[in-house]
């Protein structure tokens, strides 16, 4: 199954994610978080909105709440329209859940300043390019590995991020935008 497709341990966090899709200048766009540098997980990485799931509320709660939360903007107009796969992190223990939303409008964007040091807006067709793919080379726990990544203006998507938007951009391929 693979690190990130094998069950996950018993006592890995859980959390979820939000795809949100919107309107921009005639093209759907996904905004994406470049996390601050004195974050304990996942610091400078490129992210999408989304965080620990609380005790009561389901993993499409807490996608919303923390899209709200990190991005500064309701949820109204918001139309959830599936999961993607759960994802399990074997290096922070989390296991993920992400959804996929659309918004009607083009959101007044307010990131969080503790939990977002830039937001990136990048658009569907941006992704569905093959051309904007490479790799990162990482090293963790003195193991190296590359990794493939999605490129956006000077970051690269790579993780989670770049795992949910590659599920994603597999079920767009054949959809018109």
């Amino acid at each position: 199954m693979g690190r990130h497709r094998g069950p996950a341990r018993a006592n890995a966090r859980q959390a979820a994610v939000l795809v949100a899709l919107y309107p921009r200048d005639g093209t759907w766009h996904v905004p994406l978080m470049l996390r601050p540098a004195h974050m304990v997980d996942h610091a400078g990485q490129v992210s999408l909105p989304g965080g620990t799931i609380e005790p009561g509320e389901s993993s499409q709660e807490a996608a919303l709440r923390e899209f709200s939360e990190e991005l500064g903007v309701g949820t109204e107009g918001l139309e959830v329209l599936g999961q993607l796969s759960p994802l399990y992190l074997f290096a922070s223990n989390y296991q993920i859940t992400p959804w996929v939303a659309a918004l009607d409008r083009l959101p007044a964007w307010v990131p969080s300043q503790r939990e977002v040091a830039r937001l990136l807006e990048v658009p569907v067709a941006h992704l569905l390019d093959g051309g904007n793919t490479g790799h990162v080379d990482r090293r963790q726990r003195g193991l190296g590995f590359r990794a493939p990544c999605f490129l956006w203006d000077s970051e690269r998507i790579w993780g989670a991020t770049s795992m949910v938007l590659a599920e994603l951009v597999a079920l767009l391929d054949d959809v018109e935008l």
